[in-house]
């Protein structure tokens, strides 16, 4: 029975750079959803970020292979940069080929779960997968609990966990200013950063 099944976190996202928030949500989803593993996915083109600039897919792989690679429960997969994969709907299909014998719980930030339904099947994507939602600061719990109640309440998990207002933008702002990045990213995301100039 698919019930009896291990439960894959897949966590999606530029990862420009990966930080410290990112590793909470997915440890707090571990914790939660009782997952046996977090798969990070970087993106190769987010469809909802066009025009933005974008630090190369390889590099936000390798920066995103340092940021986990001290936790066991977490891995990272080139999925997406691999095969030019756009939509989330389409990367769901391609883990699901990769982990066949694993039910997906994809975690994504609330402001995502907001705006859901203007992603490519958003139905397709929720039979693919349960989610696990982190909230950010500024949300009003009853939108979210709306935004739930919308999918269905047992398709959709909000992690009680602390409200971590950091962003990847945050940080390479930082970076531009010159200002520290210490206890904001992993460490090796820190000194990759340092080492090769990304962000100046």
């Amino acid at each position: 029975m698919e019930s009896d099944l291990p439960r894959l976190g897949v966590l999606g996202g530029s990862f420009d750079p990966p930080h410290v928030a990112h590793l909470a949500i997915a440890s707090e989803a571990v914790h939660a959803v009782g997952l046996s593993h977090v798969v990070f996915v970087p993106a190769a083109a987010p469809p909802h970020k066009d025009g933005e600039e974008r630090t190369e897919a390889p590099v936000r792989l390798e920066m995103t292979s340092l940021a986990v690679d001290e936790d066991l429960h977490f891995s990272v997969s080139g999925v997406e940069i691999e095969r030019g994969l756009v939509y989330t709907v389409d990367t769901l299909r391609a883990v699901r080929q990769r982990y066949p014998d694993h039910r997906l719980v994809f975690i994504m930030g609330s402001d995502s779960l907001l705006q859901l339904g203007t992603w490519q099947e958003p139905e397709q994507l929720l039979s693919l997968c349960s989610l696990a939602v982190a909230p950010r600061p500024g949300d009003a719990p009853e939108q979210l609990a709306a935004a739930a109640e919308r999918w269905g309440t047992h398709r959709v998990t909000i992690l009680d966990m602390p409200l971590l207002g950091l962003s990847s933008s945050d940080i390479r702002a930082r970076v531009a200013a010159r200002r520290p990045i210490r206890y904001l990213v992993p460490r090796g995301v820190e000194q990759y950063i340092a080492e090769t100039g990304l962000y100046r």
